[in-house]
């Protein structure tokens, strides 16, 4: 069987320093992958029975390690808005425009935001976009329902006259 690579110098103790970082079970057991053959040179075999992994997914992982560093650990927070077509300071400039006439009582019309937002951003994007955009910045659609779409006003009047709590009329 052949040997395996070494490991950089002072890999255990970054490691562990990582360790401590680790947020959730998996990352945790990524670099404690990598951390049990660097400070106690454990074989992938070993890894994989103190990991409850398979010794070929142990072997993957490492020699990741020494092709990429720490990066393909996954330590570090994942997120963060990759696909973004404006920040969120350009949105909010962009906002701004509208925010007089919804400060006045107006209604916001979201085919003129994203009119504008397309103009920004230089191509077309869906609605749903806006609505997020909208969303994101703490914008709702508050509208107030003046009367119930099935209500029948002669209904409710002919009802006042003859509900069992109705005084007669003098």
């Amino acid at each position: 069987m052949r040997r395996p690579q070494p490991l950089p110098e002072g890999a255990a103790a970054r490691l562990r320093t990582l360790l401590q970082q680790a947020r959730g079970k998996g990352a945790f057991q990524r670099v404690q992958c990598v951390w049990l053959r660097a400070a106690l040179g454990l074989s992938a075999a070993a890894v994989a029975l103190a990991l409850g992994w398979h010794p070929s997914s142990v072997r993957r992982l490492q020699a990741r390690y020494l092709k990429e560093g720490e990066g393909c650990l996954g330590v570090g927070q994942r997120g963060g808005r990759r696909h973004e077509n404006l920040s969120v300071a350009q949105e909010a400039q962009l906002l701004a425009g509208f925010l007089a006439t919804a400060d006045e009582g107006g209604l916001l019309e979201v085919s003129a935001v994203q009119a504008a937002y397309e103009a920004a951003v230089g191509h077309p994007v869906p609605k749903s976009t806006v609505y997020r955009l909208l969303a994101r910045h703490g914008w709702r659609k508050l509208a107030p329902r003046p009367r119930h779409p099935k209500a029948d006003a002669g209904r409710q009047q002919a009802f006042k006259k003859t509900s069992p709590g109705s005084s007669p009329a003098p």
